[in-house]
């Protein structure tokens, strides 16, 4: 009895200390502020965005080419905005616009990351195209893991032209609960990035890429996001790629495939 006591209390403990700390283990911000011949390599410049709650996040932007749409890339969760280089570099290639925002935390910025700010984070981002005479009808999200959060919540609330989700998750409680299987996590996580009881209400163009092999997200979690959303939605289901070395397997070509039958 004492031992199973103990047990009890320990379990408790562990607990607790994932509800306590659960937000450090759900963001991995690279504090570091990006180095910014990056962004100069990449023909993007540095400007700064400007939140509701009075925060100056870093973001890189380069504006579209004549005729062409302006791809927003929400960054997933570890690293800063250098990492990314190799996943937006095709569309600057193909002429596209790209703004790489870096929310609060990350990248240098000031803040600390939660769900609503996130998704401040993307609302000025979005502004910031506003302001600068970039219509929603010509913006391509683009989310990346925990990027495809605040895509879809963006994606609810503006009539974009279309919506790439790359390695999306159903919802950070299911995610949890797939790698504490040994928990209750579902009901322990505060930031829920509902994305599964968001899809539905999505109108715009919808692709879904996943990694066959990804251990993070499991590819099940973008099919059923794929049968909950409306049409006209694509998926594709990259072999040999984990979660996010989708640009090593043809994520490029998928994506650019993707926005030219949009574009036709």
């Amino acid at each position: 009895m004492q031992f199973l006591a103990i047990a009890i209390a320990t379990y408790a403990l562990i607990i607790a200390g994932l509800f306590l700390g659960q937000r450090r283990l759900m963001y991995l911000p690279d504090r570091r502020r990006t180095d910014p011949t990056v962004a100069v390599a990449l023909d993007m410049r540095e400007i700064a965005i400007e939140t509701s709650d009075g925060l100056s996040l870093l973001a890189w932007y380069r504006p579209a080419q004549q005729g062409k749409e302006t791809v927003v890339f929400f960054h997933g969760n570890a690293g800063g905005l250098g990492m990314r280089a190799e996943k937006v570099m095709p569309y600057l290639n193909a002429g596209y616009g790209v703004l790489l925002p870096a929310y609060r935390a990350y990248s240098g910025n000031p803040g600390a990351p939660d769900e609503a700010g996130l998704y401040r984070d993307g609302r000025a981002a979005l502004g910031f195209l506003m302001d600068n005479g970039v219509v929603a009808g010509d913006v391509v999200l683009h989310g990346e893991s925990l990027g495809t959060g605040i895509a879809v919540q963006m994606s609810v609330e503006l009539p974009i032209a279309a919506l790439i989700l790359e390695a999306p998750f159903t919802s950070m409680p299911a995610v949890a609960q797939h790698h504490y299987f040994w928990a209750p996590a579902k009901w322990l996580v505060r930031d829920q990035y509902d994305n599964l009881g968001k899809i539905d209400r999505v109108a715009a163009p919808l692709l879904i890429v996943h990694g066959k092999a990804d251990r993070v997200v499991p590819p099940e979690m973008g099919r059923r996001l794929y049968e909950a959303a409306n049409e006209p939605k694509q998926m594709r289901i990259l072999a040999g790629a984990g979660h996010d070395d989708g640009h090593k397997f043809g994520l490029a070509e998928q994506t650019l495939s993707f926005l030219h039958y949009l574009a036709e």
